[in-house]
């Protein structure tokens, strides 16, 4: 499949961040539970969020080679003090223009240790784009706002979670999403409101051999229909799959199933 491009996830990395800081500066309760998360406030998401940008960001720009604990990225932890959203939103802003800054500087192809199939700085842009959409999610449910994502960021997002799924199931014998292994069960992603050209449908086949999937309108044991980004979100369990504008057609217990064991981390 096609990758948006280095030059995208940076940009997109960087709009992001933008509307997240948008989140933090609405006059919402930094003090109030994230739905999506009930172990963490929004200040705890928030921190979390810009902690991973600064992880993300200090590994490229050290050219790591191996795992760097998370304490010992400067400023990782965020601003001193509590409830303060205007240190927040300043930490979060700083934050990009570093991100943006190193990734450029490193291009897509500059190796770097990653947990992943792809030991390069491209694949920190793309991850780190992804857990942007997410966690901005998180946050704008729990401030009570809209939210809405570029259909081909969303699509991308969609490929790389199933692209985590297959690795997972490669390389974490012992992970719960090696219970997904089986034969003659099927899962069918619609996404109604994407553009043709997007080709935004997926089926997800899970095998003897792991889970195996495709883009493409193909008949499967259940579908999840509606909005790309509802699609996006539900799969991510941050919807109830037949919430709102989101339906599931055929075998319910199949995509319950999928949804508790598909994860990573």
């Amino acid at each position: 499949m096609t990758l948006l491009g280095h030059d995208r996830y940076c940009k997109e990395i960087g709009r992001q961040i933008e509307q997240l800081r948008a989140v933090v500066t609405s006059g919402a309760e930094l003090s109030a539970t994230v739905p999506t998360c009930p172990e963490w406030s929004l200040e705890d998401l928030v921190r979390h969020t810009g902690g991973a940008l600064r992880w993300a960001e200090y590994m490229v720009r050290t050219r790591a080679r191996e795992e760097v604990p998370e304490e010992r990225v400067p400023g990782g932890a965020g601003p001193g003090g509590e409830g303060d959203p205007a240190a927040l939103d300043a930490w979060l802003a700083e934050t990009g223009r570093m991100l943006d800054a190193t990734l450029r500087a490193a291009g897509p192809d500059t190796g770097v240790w990653t947990w992943s199939w792809a030991h390069t700085s491209g694949f920190w842009a793309r991850r780190m784009t992804h857990e942007l959409v997410v966690h901005r999610a998180d946050a704008t449910l729990a401030a009570g706002l809209p939210y809405q994502v570029t259909p081909e960021v969303a699509v991308d997002a969609v490929d790389e979670w199933l692209e985590i799924v297959e690795f997972v199931q490669r390389t974490e014998p012992d992970d719960q999403v090696n219970e997904l292994r089986g034969t003659g069960r099927s899962i069918h992603l619609h996404a109604t409101d994407a553009p043709d050209a997007l080709n935004a449908e997926w089926l997800v086949e899970l095998t003897g051999d792991g889970v195996r999937w495709r883009r493409g309108h193909e008949k499967a044991g259940v579908a999840l229909r509606g909005p790309l980004t509802e699609v996006l979100l539900a799969f991510y369990r941050r919807l109830p799959p037949d919430g709102g504008r989101l339906e599931v057609l055929g075998d319910r217990e199949l995509l319950d199933f999928w949804l508790e064991r598909a994860s990573f981390g």
